[in-house]
């Protein structure tokens, strides 16, 4: 029924709201802005719509304004059933979903004035650094509509940026409806059609909203246009707005209440909550967010777990981490439900990467870290692994690079944790001679050659979308990363779509920077996986000294063998400290050599105590130093250093 948390959810106080955004009704009170001559006319029409009004209404604007904060503070006081919405913000990354919550915050009394900041709901240092919202953000507001009657709005801020998918599903299903925000500049991108889809999947009421009217670039008119043609949504009522500048955000408070559906009323069924996300604390364990299906629950019952069968009191003796997963139906310990929810579908790792902690000490700190992890981020994956070079750590699944970089900085940040990372690789197929298939992530424990009949890597499905005159680039850009095209339309005559098909492993190095990079930053993409095809891949392997090191194997391409070794192979070389014999340095596809590097010997001078006499007496001695150093380099060993590895897993990640 309700979005519900055994932690309040925001700030109980109300808010004082400032001229310029407070409400009367139906319409917002004089915001006086000087709008640029450049404005589009038709964004210009729409906010003078806005801004200009009948503002005199039966109820002075000051009275309505204190009704409302006095909402904002009452917001935890229960309200019929009929009176609930539950609903989340999708949206491509960067077009406004979280100035947008933060206003709605803020016009509902939930947080005062004051107390307000940018990217409120964004709790994580690193999400305010980089401006990206990284986890899926759980707000309740009361809010008194048009009628009078006091309304619980459930908000779940949803993440924008591809590889954090897995938030907006999990929030999409604990809804009944999604405002769907759209950059009126910028119009539809990659992850627009991606969260549309889902929400449509999980038949959702979707409210279309075109942000950023006041810039002087908005085309809201041609943006509403698009949205119909390509997404197939009705936008003769969609909401144009400026959540930054507070127009229209009572319009869609208002849309909220009327287009989106109230829970169903199942009060009188036994008690069925999903849980959509988790998180631990230090002090009082573990705090669930879940919403109730079917029934009710109050302070003070005692409440199962179905999956794990374990039984606790909210927010009170959750004391294991593995207690309260993601996805798991919570019901009451006495009057218990027959069946679970359904729950969410198992998330499948895109990328795998090996996590080791610098300092051999931490590994029991980095499990628990990561267990702790996991029930915040239930689309991360993780498994023990040991190195003869690094020493025990985990090999850890994840969505994408983004989320690689986001998983280590939070290891680092939140658990003051020193890791190394190796270089991201795929989960591979390999298609042995006895008819076995073996799926391998880590290139150590490749079959070997004999064994391999042939190696199936997974292929995505990529759609890029931008401005017509970056097409050329874009297309030489997948053609170089073994690219299949398949198609390419135009959504409007200045942006493009191209669609092509091409390996996980060639998007798992910089494929998304050189994007950004070739298109200065208008072109997005979106990728999702589509099978595994058979393809020509080898295991690269490096030799020091003729012996083989496994933490630095690799598996590629037969065509980009040469270049991959050879940039190996001369890193090394500079990184190696010289030894009193010759070492080489190879790189192998098995016994052929396809590359090669050579650290001459450190020399000691014997002829320096010969200051004369025969030159039989030298010939002996330069002999003597030579079978020395082939004794030297027979039983010899290359220590190749922590900081030589930790270099070339960086240059692993940029060439392969």
């Amino acid at each position: 029924m309700a979005l519900l948390s055994c932690k309040l959810l925001g700030v109980v106080e109300g808010a004082d709201i400032s001229i310029s955004t407070a409400f009367t009704g139906k319409t917002l009170v004089g915001v006086s802005r000087r709008v640029s001559s450049g404005q589009n006319n038709k964004c210009l029409a729409w906010r003078r719509k806005l801004t200009c009004r009948a503002v005199m209404e039966s109820v002075p604007a000051s009275k309505l304004q204190a009704q409302q904060k006095t909402a904002g503070q009452d917001r935890l006081l229960k309200v019929p059933v009929s009176n609930i919405r539950n609903f989340s913000i999708i949206a491509h990354i960067d077009h406004g979903k979280s100035t947008l919550a933060d206003k709605l915050l803020q016009l509902t009394g939930t947080v005062e004035t004051r107390e307000m900041k940018e990217q409120f709901l964004d709790n994580m240092d690193l999400e305010r650094e980089r401006g990206i919202t990284i986890k899926l953000q759980a707000a309740r507001m009361r809010y008194l509509g048009q009628n009078g009657e006091p309304y619980c709005l459930n908000l779940i801020d949803t993440p924008g940026h591809v590889d954090f998918s897995y938030e907006v599903s999990r929030s999409l299903a604990a809804c009944e409806g999604a405002l769907l925000v759209v950059d009126a500049s910028q119009g539809v991108e990659a992850q627009t059609l991606a969260n549309v889809y889902m929400a449509l999947e999980n038949n959702l009421e979707i409210i279309p909203v075109l942000n950023k009217i006041d810039l002087p670039g908005a085309e809201p008119e041609r943006v509403s246009q698009e949205i119909e043609e390509i997404v197939g949504l009705d936008c003769s009522e969609a909401i144009f707005c400026s959540a930054k500048e507070a127009l229209g955000v009572h319009e869609i408070l208002e849309a909220i209440l009327k287009k989106i559906p109230p829970p169903q009323n199942t009060v009188e069924k036994p008690l069925r909550a999903l849980i959509f996300d988790s998180y631990y604390d230090a002090y009082r364990g573990v705090i669930a967010y879940f919403r109730v299906v079917d029934g009710t629950v109050k302070k003070g019952d005692k409440v199962l777990f179905m999956a794990s069968e374990k039984v606790g009191y909210m927010a009170a003796s959750i004391r294991t981490v593995i207690d309260a997963r993601v996805g798991d139906t919570i019901t009451n310990s006495v009057k218990r439900a027959e069946t679970a929810l359904p729950g969410y579908v198992e998330v499948t790792p895109m990328v795998f990467s090996g996590l080791f902690p610098v300092d051999a000490d931490q590994f029991t700190e980095l499990r628990d870290a990561l267990e702790k992890l996991q029930l915040n981020d239930a689309s991360l994956k993780f498994e023990p692994e040991s190195s003869s070079a690094m020493g025990f750590g985990f090999r850890c699944g994840f969505l994408g690079l983004l989320h690689m970089e986001i998983v280590q900085e939070r290891l680092e940040r939140e658990y003051n944790l020193n890791l190394i990372t190796t270089a991201p690789s795929v989960v591979y197929r390999v298609n042995c001679t006895n008819g076995k298939m073996v799926e391998c992530s880590n290139p150590s424990v490749l079959p070997e050659p004999g064994i391999r009949k042939s190696i199936e890597e997974p292929f995505v499905k990529i759609e890029m979308f931008t401005p017509k005159e970056y097409i050329g680039s874009l297309m030489e850009l997948a053609q170089d990363r073994r690219g299949e095209f398949k198609e390419m339309k135009y959504m409007n005559e200045n942006r493009v779509s191209i669609v092509y098909e091409l390996p996980l492993a060639e998007m798992a190095g910089d494929f998304f920077d050189q994007l950004k990079s070739r298109s200065k930053g208008y072109a997005s993409m979106e990728y999702s996986f589509v099978e595994y095809k058979e393809s020509d891949l080898i295991k690269l392997d490096i030799q020091i000294n003729g012996e083989t090191v496994d933490p630095l194997a690799t598996i590629v391409h037969r065509d980009k063998a040469y270049s991959i070794g050879r940039a190996l192979t001369q890193k090394l070389k500079e990184l190696i400290p010289r030894q009193m014999f010759k070492i080489p340095i190879q790189a192998c596809i098995g016994t052929k050599v396809v590359a090669s590097e050579t650290i001459s010997a450190l020399r000691k001078d014997v002829l320096a105590k010969c200051y004369g006499g025969d030159i039989s007496r030298k010939k002996k001695l330069l002999k003597k130093q030579a079978a020395g150093k082939k004794r030297m380099k027979a039983v010899g060993k290359v220590d190749v250093p922590q900081e030589a590895f930790m270099a070339v897993l960086k240059l692993e990640k940029e060439v392969i």
